[in-house]
C-alpha cells in the first residue's frame, strides 16, 4: 500500500550500530549509569546497604552498576536489638569493595546529620 515514512532522528552511534548488527548487540548490552559518581572520586562518602549496614570511606572507583571501591572505610556498628539503630561505635575496615546490588544510599559524608523523627508519636 500507500505507507508513509515517518522521519526518525538517530544518533551517529545508533546509525553506525544499525549498519553493523554486531555493534547493535554491543550497544544494547552497554550499561550506562544514571548516577554521576565521578564528582565524588577521592572524597569521603557515606554508603547505606540493604540490611542496615552503613560505612564511610574515600571513593576510589565505581562502575555503571554502582559496584564501589572505598578506601579507609569505617563501618558504623548497629544495635543488636534494633539493626536499623546505630550504636555510635565504629569498626575500621580499610579497603572495601561493595556490590552495587546491595547499595541503597550514597551521599557525601559531610552532607548528613541526625534529626529528630518528625513522625514519632509520643506515648505510642
Amino acid at each position: 500500500g500507500d505507507e508513509k515514512a515517518w522521519p526518525v532522528t538517530v544518533s551517529k552511534e545508533l546509525s553506525q550500530a544499525i549498519s553493523d548488527p554486531d555493534d547493535l548487540r554491543m550497544a544494547r548490552n552497554k550499561k550506562e549509569s544514571v548516577l554521576d559518581l565521578g564528582r565524588f572520586l577521592d572524597q569521603t562518602i557515606r554508603v547505606k546497604f540493604t540490611g542496615g549496614r552503613e560505612v564511610t570511606g574515600v571513593l576510589k572507583g565505581f562502575d555503571p552498576v554502582v559496584n564501589l571501591v572505598l578506601d579507609s572505610a569505617v563501618e558504623y556498628l548497629r544495635d543488636p536489638e534494633d539493626p536499623y539503630r546505630l550504636t555510635g561505635e565504629t569498626r575500621e575496615i580499610g579497603l572495601l569493595v561493595a556490590r552495587g546490588i546491595a547499595v541503597t544510599t550514597i551521599c557525601p559524608a559531610d552532607g548528613m546529620k541526625e534529626i529528630e523523627n518528625p513522625f514519632l508519636v509520643e506515648g505510642a
